[in-house]
């Protein structure tokens, strides 16, 4: 890690005078080479709402956060207090994360915007000198991902997607992983993801955009279009915004700003399943979707209304993977996967590992250090502890920016199947649809004019 900058020392020894630096600092996890406070990484955080704080919160203990940047004042004013709290300094707080890239004193920044905001934040930043913690999904097109792992290998930035299932859930998805490579269900010929069912919207109508946030900017690559909401306020996880709307919560029912549950709920299942499989630096020859809801009428693969919500409701997709692997991406059952082989299965989620070959676990246990051969040395104490052990060590983290775009792909090709309403051939080598020039125009998406991303 570089020498701290001025403005990074004063930072810093601000955080040490008031004792926040010393208190947050970890006595446990695993080869920190952070061990003072004018070497604990200076991070920022770039979109605030739900993830955003959750991620940031898990931080506190490894790194000091010098600032944040948000499009809705409110959020933003509610992050940094909380911030405040939990580091005794107040961050920086800016309405333009560019702001946030100028500065010198920053080494990472952790990016939980919407999806569409993440490949132009996330290359910015890289090119800025930054090391890059990003929510998944990482990407909104097949494209934006090819152009990420570009900068990474042209900048050599640290970059760790938000896939934490590889370090948290009490390794549980480690030790499934772990009993399909001593082959404790045999050869595997199937492998089911539940990712739940999307909800369907009614007519949402333009609505004023709320006090506070400035809705061209949270549009940024998107088109530019009216703000909807309808006034019934969503409650629990996520709560205090309208339940219905094109923004807030509601942006991932939108194939504008994601991919509905297929790159959400699918980012994180569809990524075990790959891992497991010893598919995360392939991919698969075939999507097929074999039964779909999509809840707007779609004419040559675009939602002909913009009044309601336009992902895929519900749905069942096959994919066809190497080794004569079927994987099934569904929205019926529990969430979680599914592994089937010649000599058993069984089914893990974030809960529960379950099934005959666990419950044969009391009798012949996995060899010692079969999860840490998987994760690759002892399993980080969470996935920012993996991140800034990446920083120390120069080199890419459990969740790298290749093994998520090789599965994301799937989640995305599923999506333009589903739009097109037909099976897809694909072609692992080149990236591309074979023969199929309507469906490889999804590849990409162009921005609008004044939010291009640059290369």
């Amino acid at each position: 890690m570089s020498r701290p900058t001025t403005n990074r020392r004063r930072f810093l020894q601000t955080l040490a005078a008031t004792g926040a630096a010393g208190m947050y600092l970890t006595s446990t996890g695993r080869a920190f080479a952070y061990r003072s406070p004018i070497e604990r990484p200076v991070f920022a955080t770039i979109g605030l709402r739900n993830q955003g704080w959750e991620i940031t919160q898990k931080s506190f203990k490894f790194a000091d956060f010098a600032a944040m940047a948000d499009v809705d004042s409110n959020v933003l004013g509610r992050n940094l207090d909380q911030a405040a709290e939990r580091q005794g300094k107040k961050p920086d707080g800016y309405a333009d994360y560019r702001r946030v890239l100028e500065r010198e004193d920053i080494d990472a920044v952790m990016i939980a915007t919407p999806d569409h905001w993440h490949t132009k934040i996330a290359v910015e930043a890289m090119r800025a000198g930054k090391d890059v913690y990003c929510e998944k999904p990482l990407t909104l097109t097949i494209a934006e991902g090819k152009l990420i792992e570009k900068v990474v290998k042209e900048t050599g930035r640290v970059f760790q997607v938000g896939t934490m299932q590889r370090t948290e859930s009490d390794q549980l998805f480690l030790k499934a992983i772990a009993l399909i490579k001593h082959g404790r269900i045999g050869k595997v010929n199937r492998v089911t993801c539940g990712i739940n069912a999307m909800e369907e919207s009614p007519a949402i109508p333009v609505a004023p955009v709320p006090e506070g946030l400035d809705w061209d900017f949270w549009l940024g690559p998107a088109p530019a279009v009216d703000y909807r909401a309808l006034p019934e306020l969503r409650q629990g996880y996520g709560g205090g915004v309208p339940l219905y709307s094109n923004c807030h919560y509601s942006f991932r029912n939108w194939h504008e700003y994601s991919g509905g549950k297929l790159t959400d709920w699918g980012a994180h299942h569809v990524d075990i399943a790959c891992w497991a499989l010893g598919a995360s630096d392939t991919g698969p020859s075939k999507v097929t979707p074999v039964e779909f809801t999509l809840p707007v009428e779609y004419r040559d693969g675009h939602p002909t209304v913009a009044d309601r919500y336009n992902a895929a409701t519900n749905f069942r997709i096959r994919v066809d993977m190497p080794n004569d692997v079927e994987m099934i991406i569904t929205s019926e059952g529990d969430n979680g996967i599914l592994f089937e082989g010649t000599e058993g299965r069984f089914f893990v989620n974030r809960g529960k590992l379950v099934g005959k070959p666990v419950e044969a676990l009391a009798e012949n246990p996995l060899p010692e250090g079969a999860v840490e051969e998987i994760y690759g040395g002892p399993v980080s104490e969470n996935h920012t502890a993996n991140f800034i052990e990446g920083m120390t060590a120069r080199k890419q983290p459990i969740s790298d920016v290749w093994t998520h775009n090789r599965m994301l792909e799937i989640c995305h090709l599923s999506n333009i199947a589903m739009r097109l309403n037909r099976a897809l051939q694909w072609d692992p080598a080149k990236r591309e649809i074979v023969g199929d020039e309507q469906a490889n125009s999804f590849l990409a998406r162009e921005s609008r004019k004044g939010y291009e991303i640059e290369g």
